[in-house]
């Protein structure tokens, strides 16, 4: 496949970093050779659970392995930590921190979705050097099309045809927001919509893909996320600076911080919305008094 016709010349701000087409058409063709031809074909060999609750398929072990070769090679010393390497040794994080580019390479988020045949799952793929993301990719495989941006660069939304821009959703009160929340939230805000209607969305969902989420947010389908627990950086990376260029805010509840994948796995709540007015409103409305 190649890059969406008419999309032109579009180099990042860093002179080392490829031309964003370039990962674009790694991705689609990746996603064309292993993703599709299994959507909605896997036989029970091709799913394995690697840990309670926790599958990955075949899918996702070739779309990792082809990602991985095919980015390599794109920048020269740089690395690849992919969600299936990484699980299998959890000692690959650690070059996260170190100044070499490391490819963030999520194969198939949503890997349930995909088994269970839902039409919503992604390809999330960041390149990061020295505990920060320099750019981040986020493909839908059945819409084809995919959400890129970079630091400084904002956030685009590449189909078969051109680019566009992409923008989030103005602010708006608590009331009359839609946004991505898990469900024991959820069901505290529900019961609470009586008492205290102005502190509950309009519309909480879970799509089971946080690539598919990030899409929503930067495109202003949706006006925020929150995420919490062990927060994977093959999850997050791409998906919050493409949110962030797309002029969004986000921090970690906990500690006041931006996220950034330094580290690798942290341990808090990640808070998305259209800017920090909307975030502290967010922040009164969930936090228990």
């Amino acid at each position: 496949m190649g890059v969406p016709a008419g999309a032109g010349e579009f180099r990042l701000s860093e002179p080392e970093l490829p031309p964003p087409e370039s990962v674009i058409e790694i991705i689609r063709d990746v996603a064309a050779a292993a993703i599709m031809p299994r959507f909605r074909q896997l036989a029970d060999t091709d799913v394995f659970e690697k840990a309670p609750g926790d599958i990955v398929t075949a899918a996702d072990l070739e779309a990792e392995k082809r990602l991985a070769q095919a980015l390599v090679a794109l920048v020269p010393r740089s690395i690849a930590v992919g969600e299936e390497a990484a699980f299998a040794d959890p000692r690959l994080l650690d070059v996260l921190d170190e100044k070499a580019p490391a490819w963030l390479i999520d194969p198939v988020d949503g890997t349930q979705n995909f088994a269970d045949g839902i039409a919503c799952f992604a390809v999330m793929v960041a390149l990061c050097a020295a505990g920060r993301t320099l750019a981040g990719w986020v493909h839908d495989p059945c819409a084809d099309e995919t959400a890129f941006a970079a630091t400084g660069a904002g956030a685009w939304l590449f189909d078969a045809c051109a680019r566009t821009p992409m923008r989030v959703a103005p602010s708006a009160p608590v009331s009359a927001m839609s946004g991505v929340l898990g469900g024991r939230l959820r069901d505290r805000l529900a019961l609470a919509r009586r008492c205290a209607p102005e502190n509950v969305p309009q519309k909480m969902v879970r799509l089971g893909c946080a690539g598919r989420e990030y899409l929503d947010l930067a495109r202003g389908r949706l006006q925020f996320a929150q995420y919490g627990g062990r927060l994977k950086p093959w999850d997050h990376a791409a998906g919050v600076l493409i949110h962030a260029e797309a002029g969004g805010f986000g921090q970690l509840a906990g500690s006041g911080a931006a996220y950034a994948p330094r580290g690798g796995i942290v341990e808090d709540t990640l808070r998305l919305a259209p800017d920090e007015t909307a975030w502290r409103a967010l922040h009164a409305a969930f936090e228990p008094r």
